[in-house]
Order: C-alpha cells, then sequence, then structure tokens
C-alpha cells in the first residue's frame, strides 16, 4: 500500500442499502464515528459535521455521493478547519454486494499533499491506521444492532 493512502476492507453482514444507510445518515453516523452527533448535507459539496466529545468537530466536504456504492468526503486535519488543499485528506467509502452482505472498502488518501514535514505526515496517517481500524470496528458492531 502507498504510504500516500490507507485502505481498510472489511465484509458486513447486512445489505448494501443498509450499510449506505449507516455510512450516510447523521442519526446513524452519531452513533459509531462521532459520539456528540453528526450533521450531513447528502449532496456533493454538501457540507458534514461530525462531533466527537473529548476531540472536538470534523468539518467535511462532500465529493461524491453515489447511491448504494460510493460516498466521499474531504475533511479538514485540525479541528473545526474547513477543508482545504494542504490541510486535507480524502476518505472513500465503497461498497460491493458480497452474496447476502457488503463488502466495505474504506481509503484515505493524500497524506503526501499535507502541509507538514515527511515526518509529521507519517505520524498523522499512522495515527489514521490506528483510527481507521477502531471505526471500522465500530460500523460493523453498530451495523449489527440496526433493524433491516
Amino acid at each position: 500500500m502507498p504510504a500516500d493512502e490507507i485502505s481498510r476492507e472489511t465484509r458486513i453482514a447486512a445489505p448494501p442499502q443498509r450499510v449506505w444507510d449507516v455510512v450516510t445518515r447523521a442519526e446513524h453516523v452519531s452513533r459509531w464515528f462521532g459520539d456528540a452527533g453528526a450533521e450531513i448535507d447528502l449532496r456533493p459539496s454538501g457540507l458534514m459535521r461530525v462531533r466527537w466529545a473529548e476531540h472536538g468537530t470534523a468539518v467535511c466536504r462532500i465529493e461524491k455521493v453515489s447511491p448504494i456504492d460510493l460516498f466521499s468526503f474531504r475533511w479538514g486535519r485540525e479541528v473545526d478547519a474547513e477543508p482545504e488543499p494542504g490541510n486535507s485528506t480524502l476518505v472513500e467509502f465503497r461498497l460491493f454486494p458480497d452474496g447476502d452482505g457488503t463488502r466495505l472498502v474504506v481509503t484515505e488518501s493524500g497524506f503526501s499533499t499535507l502541509d507538514d514535514t515527511p515526518e509529521g505526515r507519517a505520524r498523522y496517517r499512522d495515527g489514521n491506521v490506528e483510527g481507521w481500524a477502531h471505526e471500522v470496528g465500530k460500523l460493523v458492531a453498530y451495523i449489527a444492532t440496526v433493524d433491516a
């Protein structure tokens, strides 16, 4: 995997529509991703805010919405920062039907374009490797509790 990218892949025992809803609807995102609320204007250029009680708010700009297979956004590296060149990375959720479930691939890219030293970019990427492992695990556990 390139140093500029993180990718997590998992199979979820739920149909793509349910996974799509959990990834794109604020009432779900605030349960598995943020813990203090979320707002999502689900359209290209729409704004998404995800809040954590301890960490503040991530401000995201939605890039692509292709129900039920692709959702992507740019998010600012710093708390409360609008995503802009030099301070943001691109996150993509890709969904693929897989029998009676869904294969989900979450990719974050653009670390090499961050305004930072190579060491700082590597630290940020490494932190997000751990972060996405945790968040995807929470998504899988949460979706098991969501009714069809």
